[in-house]
């Protein structure tokens, strides 16, 4: 169960600093309701997080902050979501960079023409969906998202999806964990990574990734100290090629909190090769 030292982590969920959150959740923003929300939170979803990390200065380099976070904490690659950030790092460092492309199934024909143009162009390795924040929602399960997986199928490409109750104060039925149910069965060939927690239906994702080959969990979004407890012991025993590490900096937890608190996360010595790197490998075909 001791933490291993010397595997090059990778980061299923990460990012640059952000130096105008106002324009980078703008779209979340007018989504919501409370005021809170809409004029006080940093973030939309900031009533659940502690010490987020700040945003860049006017005089820091964004890319240079991250590369030099990951450096202190050996992850080796991240997944970072396509913005012109996470091109200009790319461009510097290839194999430190891998893009991700965020989509909204609203637009059908819209949305698969960026995954297939983002694929040709930037290698991206996942296409990325928030069913709570899309405007309007679209539940995993709705035909216009049936679009979207059915192009990642042909393109070979991941899709991570949030799961569970959604953190910024929307409504979180479009993201119940049964509705992956279907989608597998629809989609045997898909590789579907559910991200966010699942939470409060954890036990439900773990039920359903012992059924379908195809449907895995990251970590994104809780620092560790509270990964699920049935996520953590499906992990240790039927689990360990099925869930990997993903963070959430700078969004709302510092790598530091992240690398200070997994060392004491009870996963058995087989697990941590899997969970850090080798499933994300694997997954998103790094």
């Amino acid at each position: 169960m001791a933490y291993p030292t010397g595997i090059g982590v990778v980061d299923g969920m990460i990012g640059f600093p952000i130096r105008n959150r106002d324009r980078v959740y703008a779209r979340l923003r007018r989504a919501a309701k409370d005021r809170e929300s809409k004029e006080e939170f940093a973030f939309p979803a900031e009533y659940m997080f502690k010490e987020v990390p700040d945003p860049a200065a006017e005089e820091e380099d964004p890319i240079a902050v991250t590369f030099a976070e990951m450096d202190r904490f050996n992850v080796e690659t991240g997944l970072f979501g396509m913005s012109p950030d996470a091109l200009e790092g790319q461009r510097r460092d290839p194999k430190r960079v891998a893009l991700t492309l965020e989509a909204d199934p609203n637009d059908v024909m819209g949305s698969i023409r960026k995954v297939k143009a983002a694929q040709a162009e930037h290698d991206v390795k996942a296409v990325t969906f928030f069913p709570a924040g899309c405007l309007p929602q679209v539940p995993v399960d709705d035909p216009k998202a049936y679009a979207l997986y059915a192009a990642c199928v042909d393109l070979d490409l991941a899709v991570v999806v949030n799961a569970g109750i959604a953190g910024p104060r929307f409504p979180s039925d479009c993201q119940h964990v049964m509705r992956f149910d279907r989608v597998c069965y629809d989609f045997p060939e898909l590789r579907i990574v559910m991200r966010h927690g699942a939470e409060p239906w954890e036990e439900l994702a773990v039920k359903l990734m012992l059924k379908w080959p195809g449907l895995h969990y990251m970590t994104s979004g809780f620092a560790p100290k509270y990964y699920p407890r049935a996520v953590i012991d499906y992990a240790n025993t039927r689990g360990a090629e099925k869930v990997m590490y993903a963070g959430y900096y700078p969004m709302g937890l510092s790598l530091e909190r992240i690398f200070t608190e997994l060392p004491h996360v009870p996963l058995r010595d087989h697990v941590w090769e899997p969970f850090l790197r080798d499933n994300a490998r694997r997954v998103f075909r790094l």
